[in-house]
């Protein structure tokens, strides 16, 4: 018998068959365990990854946080480009930190299935033989993978010297986790490309002077959107198989769904319906399912960031839940691969959302006419390529809010970055 072979044997004279199984199996599955996380990890050995094209947008205020001690939570829909976020965070980080102290983890990863994030940091430091007061950088992809994550996160912020960087694609999930975090995170939701990141993802440069070419890329931007390996590679396939993984993977699997078919057709007729009021008993009777039902499946597609809801502006707050809602997409693309490429308004009224979203906008709606959105006490109408007529423009500038802004065209979204 060889020399190596007679030590192992001897070595392994005292255990049981069962016990020399076990530590086959265990000494096998931590080496894959640590070639999984060198893999992860390619600036360990010094190797160039690609972090791809950079959004700066976002980029700057997350690379901006990395001396402060909070949990940074990226959200934000299926494929939107969190993980290249994550990637484009440690390609800076990379400048100025020793590349060993910094931990990515692709946490649905299967071989990491049964393991808790302490775990898988602990076996990081034996690895590199990091000292327990070193500040580590830890990159946590999909993390609500991970059962009890939130308690995890609070242990490793209150006792261990460490900046963590997570994503998630599920609102609802972390919304009701983050009450363990309260004081000890910011969350970052990520949407698609907006214009102007659709131009430097399709490589197009237009000086000033050339302003007018916009409009011909801003009728292409309307008709693919902004999800950015789509924008890359204008494979349909792509968005059809990223909104069966939303529909299959995150709801209908995740909350134990049979009738999958009311689903898949809700999806479609909120595709039909972006910038129109919707109510989920209306919902209900086209689909021939309870209104219950209905209620619950936009609130996952909502959970899952696919889609938002508006309310209306009112007074009081049983008059808000009482009306009507209005419905938007997170990505005008996916809504024409769906439905097709038509009624451009409502395209356009999408983006002017997208632009607000974060400022909590309402629809306002009396005597049967409407403001698309109120934002405090702006009132902003949408009206692509259109001019208003006589009685809308009345109603509008009649109206009792105080700053009133049309938008006609790509321009004039810029105007919504001055709103207070």
């Amino acid at each position: 018998m060889p020399i190596k072979g007679l030590r192992l044997y001897r070595k392994l004279m005292p255990f049981s068959y069962d016990g020399i199984v076990r530590f086959i199996y265990t000494s096998y599955f931590l080496a894959y365990m640590e070639a999984s996380l060198y893999l992860m990890n390619p600036w360990w050995e010094n190797k160039e990854f690609n972090p791809g094209i950079s959004r700066e947008k976002y980029l700057k205020e997350l690379v901006d946080g990395l001396n402060k001690k909070d949990i940074v939570f990226i959200t934000g829909l299926r494929r939107v480009g969190k993980t290249m976020l994550l990637k484009q965070i440690i390609h800076e980080l990379l400048k100025r930190v020793e590349p060993k102290k910094i931990l990515y983890l692709t946490l649905d990863f299967i071989t990491f299935k049964d393991k808790s994030i302490h775990e898988l940091i602990e076996e990081f430091r034996k690895i590199h033989a990091h000292k327990i007061d070193d500040k580590l950088y830890l990159f946590l992809d999909e993390v609500t993978q991970i059962p009890y994550f939130e308690k995890e996160l609070k242990n490793l912020y209150d006792l261990e010297n460490v900046k963590i960087y997570a994503s998630s694609s599920s609102a609802s999930l972390l919304k009701s986790k983050n009450n363990y975090l309260v004081g000890r995170s910011k969350i970052v939701e990520i949407l698609p490309l907006d214009f102007n990141e659709f131009l430097l993802f399709s490589g197009i440069k237009i000086a000033k002077s050339n302003g007018h070419l916009l409009d011909k890329e801003f009728e292409e931007y309307l008709m693919i959107g902004g999800m950015p390996e789509y924008v890359l590679t204008r494979d349909i396939g792509y968005i059809k198989n990223t909104v069966e993984q939303i529909i299959y993977k995150d709801i209908i699997a995740v909350h134990d769904i049979k009738d999958k078919d009311s689903v898949e057709k809700l999806f479609i007729l909120l595709c039909e319906r972006i910038g129109k009021r919707f109510t989920y008993s209306k919902l209900a009777r086209v689909l021939s399912i309870s209104v219950d039902s209905v209620r619950r499946y936009v609130g996952y597609f909502i959970d899952t960031f696919l889609f938002y809801s508006i309310e209306r502006h009112a007074k009081s707050l049983n008059e808000r839940i009482a009306s009507p809602k209005k419905v938007y997409i997170s990505d005008i693309g996916i809504r024409n691969v769906f439905v097709g490429f038509k009624d451009k308004g409502a395209l356009f009224e999408n983006l002017t959302f997208l632009k607000i979203k974060n400022r909590d906008p309402h629809y306002f709606f009396e005597n049967e006419k409407e403001i698309d959105f109120i934002v405090d006490k702006t009132a902003i109408e949408v009206k692509f390529k259109q001019n208003i007529d006589e009685e809308e423009l009345e109603f509008f500038n009649n109206s009792k809010f105080k700053v009133k802004l049309l938008v006609k065209e790509f321009k004039d979204l810029e105007k919504l970055d001055t709103l207070v």
